[in-house]
């Protein structure tokens, strides 16, 4: 058996310079952590597979395409590959998610 410890985990370094911790990396898929304190965002962005984001806490705000909700915690939200999403922090509290992406991307994510 193998346990990740969240906060163990190194700050990976990112476009969108938030708090992005790599959980887990295998050729079938990969997941990390992610942490927004209010007014962070993940900038629009397009990957090459179909991810799902799971909110772990707070309230975030979630674009797919043309459609924007507020998403609370214990809520999976599904985002089709090739399709433009970014999550956003709109509120006073921290929000923490995780982003899940099956299969593991083989081509880069495209920031717009």
């Amino acid at each position: 058996m193998q346990i990740t410890d969240v906060e163990s985990q190194p700050i990976q370094k990112n476009p969108h310079d938030v708090d992005v911790r790599k959980l887990y990396e295998k050729d079938h898929g990969q997941a990390v952590h992610i942490e927004l304190k209010p007014g962070e965002n993940l900038r629009k962005h397009v990957t090459p597979v179909d991810v799902f984001f799971y909110v772990l806490e707070g309230t975030a705000t979630i674009e797919i395409g043309e459609e924007t909700e507020e998403v609370d915690r214990n809520n999976l939200v599904e985002s089709p590959a090739k399709i433009s999403h970014r999550v956003m922090n709109n509120g006073e509290s921290t929000v923490r998610f995780l982003v899940v992406k099956m299969p593991k991307p083989t081509e880069s994510t495209k920031l717009l």
